[in-house]
Formats: structure tokens, C-alpha cells, sequence
């Protein structure tokens, strides 16, 4: 076989290399390499590694804006880290009474204060799961 770098520098000239989904020619939804995300798709090997960086990401995003988000127990940063997955770290940064409570360690203000909100209203169950985790330290049974 030939110097896989040779192909690799062949195809990214020939299908350019795009950071976000895109319409090829023909309307085939495609990503990266030309990925056909349609027929294709992604291999659990492929999601675990994007959602691990996703992970990380909200990780060094919470730890960055909040310096008590590492003293927190691992319940609560988990609890944290789901809500910035969903939202995005800016959406978050929002919920200022929620977060002064957080900071506070007064986590069943928190909870409420997350609760009465439109973002508990579109997401129902998880975020009863979310604000019972931060009440509680504990993961839901």
C-alpha cells in the first residue's frame, strides 16, 4: 500500500475538509472529509470520541467560569456539566441566581431557582433529574 498520507492530502484536496455539516453537490449531508452523514453516518467508535471531547470541552468551559465548579462533588459537576451540554456554557452563564446559590452551596435554591425557568419547562424530566442531583449530591435511583 502507498503512503497513506499521500492518499490523505489526495482526498482533503479533491473533497475539502469541512468543521461542520454541510450539502454536498448533489444535497447528501456531509461533514468533515466528505462524510456522508446520510448513508453513512458514524460509528459508535466515532460518537463516543466526539461526545468524550464534548466532555471535555464543557469540563474546561465550567472550571474556567466558575471557580468553585471543581469544588463541587462529582454529582453536581455531573449535574453541571449536563446542563452545559444541553445549553451551552453562554445559555448557562444566565441562570446568575441559580449560579450565586451554587456558589453558595445552597443547592436546594439552586434547584429551585433552575426549575422556574423555560429551559426546565422544554426539557421536563430532565431537569426534574438535573436539579434533584444538585438538591441531592446523589444520582437519581
Amino acid at each position: 500500500m502507498a503512503n497513506i498520507q499521500n492518499l490523505i492530502d489526495l482526498l482533503m484536496k479533491h473533497e475539502g475538509v469541512r468543521n461542520k455539516p454541510y450539502e454536498d453537490t448533489v444535497g447528501v449531508l456531509t461533514i468533515g472529509v466528505g462524510r456522508n452523514l446520510d448513508d453513512v453516518g458514524l460509528s459508535i467508535d466515532e460518537i463516543h470520541y466526539l461526545l468524550n471531547n464534548d466532555i471535555k470541552r464543557c469540563r474546561h468551559e465550567l472550571s474556567g467560569s466558575f471557580d468553585w465548579f471543581l469544588d463541587l462533588d462529582p454529582v453536581r459537576q455531573d449535574a453541571m456539566m449536563d446542563m452545559c451540554f444541553n445549553l451551552g456554557i453562554t445559555r448557562l452563564r444566565g441562570f446568575t441566581n441559580a449560579l450565586s446559590a451554587m456558589e453558595c452551596g445552597d443547592y436546594e435554591e439552586a434547584a429551585l431557582e433552575f426549575l422556574d425557568s423555560l429551559w426546565a419547562d422544554q426539557v421536563g424530566q430532565r431537569a426534574i433529574t438535573i436539579t434533584n442531583m444538585i438538591r441531592t449530591g446523589e444520582y437519581d435511583a
